[in-house]
């Protein structure tokens, strides 16, 4: 990226003699990432289908985004029934999808670092079209009273309404969050109930994405071993396998998340990013869920903060 915000063109355009492209303002970026993300979601529901394979569809989604000029920002979550959030298959995985299940599949592009967040509820059997419904009028309810100066207390006051409405739960200890150039939560945060107290602000760019649910409203984290990590800190190591981790995820993703899967290359990967997590290196994410047998939906979109209102990116 460039100073004026713009970004360049790369190395290779500068150096062959052909002609460079015009240089792209940041917000250029992000609606292009958003077109990729747009169509990814459509090829998605195009693929989930009763018996495929959960890391089938994760990893054909994630290839669409690379073959369409992105590349993800994080591993594509796929979250059944009353999981939330954080599960992308492991490379082992071999679980199908089922008829019956209500599939979220949360994904993001980003283009050197400019990301967009998105996501969509598919149910397979079609039996809970109100579930899906209340997160979808949700997102589109907080997004009508968004602007400069709104406050995110009201945004979320909105969300929580009008999944009420339709007799479900928002959750709460989730929340939707300003996006930053290689932040994916980049500090700031868009409630899904009436709590909070800040001001938006002319130009900041926010993923809002509404939870309901048929459970209590909470998540939990599961305490088994975690799929998706992120990258807190670099220093000196002495296992091989770990610094070979940490190079390589300086390398490819920086500061967003990875999934473990993607780096299958690295020798006694398990150790080393458990030697990384202690060390607080790198930071797992389990599996967030609400209660047994209860059901979820999420929507979920990115836009920037105008004075009248949003800029819609996906």
């Amino acid at each position: 990226m460039t100073e004026d915000g713009s970004i360049a063109a790369s190395e290779n355009e500068a150096t062959s003699g052909a002609p460079a492209e015009e240089e792209l303002t940041v917000e250029q970026v992000l609606e292009k990432a958003g077109v990729i993300a747009r169509k990814a979601l459509l090829y998605a529901q195009g693929e989930a289908k009763p018996g495929v394979k959960l890391l089938d569809l994760a990893e054909k989604i994630e290839l669409f985004i690379t073959d369409n000029g992105g590349k993800p920002a994080f591993p594509v979550n796929l979250g059944i029934g009353n999981v939330a959030a954080h599960y992308t298959p492991s490379a082992e995985e071999t679980a199908v999808l089922g008829e019956k299940d209500v599939l979220k599949v949360d994904l993001g592009v980003h283009i050197e670092g400019l990301i967009v967040d998105c996501a969509q509820t598919i149910d397979l059997s079609g039996e809970n079209g109100k579930l899906v419904e209340a997160s979808k009028k949700a997102l589109e309810n907080a997004l009508s009273v968004m602007r400069v100066g709104a406050n995110s207390r009201d945004v979320g006051a909105e969300i929580q309404k009008t999944i009420e409405s339709y007799g479900f739960k928002p959750i709460e200890n989730l929340c939707g969050h300003s996006l930053q150039h290689w932040e994916l939560h980049a500090g700031r945060e868009i409630p899904n109930v009436a709590m909070g107290n800040s001001l938006l602000e002319e130009g900041e760019i926010y993923a809002v994405e509404p939870f309901a649910s048929t459970g209590s409203g909470r998540v939990r984290e599961a305490t088994d071993s975690a799929e998706i990590y992120s990258l807190m800190g670099a220093k000196n190591v002495r296992m091989q396998a770990s610094r070979r981790v940490l190079e390589l995820v300086a390398e490819e993703y920086r500061t967003l998340p990875f999934a473990k899967r993607w780096l299958q290359e690295v020798p006694m990967l398990q150790f080393a990013l458990s030697d990384l997590e202690k060390q607080g290196l790198i930071h797992g994410y389990g599996v967030l869920h609400d209660d047994a047998k209860s059901l979820v939906s999420q929507a979920e979109t990115t836009v920037i903060i105008e004075k009248d209102g949003v800029k819609v990116l996906v």
